[in-house]
């Protein structure tokens, strides 16, 4: 008995892990007065430079993640395009949200496009929304497939936590 209800428990959470953190929630990208993108992969911030050179939007706004060649040249205006690179604080996707707040509220951004990893957007949709409150849609980018397992139990447990403890903006 204990190990069927375990296994159902199981099969249970594999369920809702896919649908959530490997089923594509992204959205397209649009018209935005800022492409916002979030830390973590390095995967990300090329997406985001594309975006704003295909004139998606006028403004690049880097969350500092990790130090790499790339993000260190447009942070430190060696690439061609409006940027803004910021530290979040705390250093989470909430951190980010709370600045995306404080940064749309200073310059009257009305929509923005947040580039992220695919396995992150439904989470990171949710902690933003909680924060902004103007037009916002989420640009999923690739991850090495190999890593989901992680990123679905790391983000089952992340998501579990706010949606029961960490509430807040």
């Amino acid at each position: 008995m204990r190990r069927r209800l375990v296994a159902l428990v199981l099969a249970a959470w594999l369920v809702a892990a896919i649908a959530l953190f490997v089923v594509h929630h992204d959205d397209r990208p649009g018209r935005a007065d800022a492409v916002v993108v979030l830390a973590g992969s390095r995967l990300r911030l090329p997406v985001g430079i594309r975006l704003v050179r295909a004139g998606y939007a006028p403004l690049l706004v880097v969350s500092r993640g990790h130090t790499g060649a790339l993000e260190r040249r447009v942070c430190s205006g060696r690439v061609p395009l409006r940027a803004i690179c910021l530290d979040a604080t705390p250093n989470s996707t909430r951190g980010e949200a709370r600045a995306i707040r404080r940064l749309a509220r200073a310059r009257g951004w009305r929509r923005i496009d947040v580039v992220t990893s695919q396995f992150h957007v439904f989470r990171a949709r949710m902690l933003i929304r909680r924060c902004y409150h103007g037009g916002l849609r989420m640009i999923g980018t690739k991850q090495p497939e190999w890593k989901l397992p992680w990123y679905m139990l790391t983000e089952s447990a992340k998501l579990a936590w706010q949606l029961t403890v960490d509430r807040a903006c």
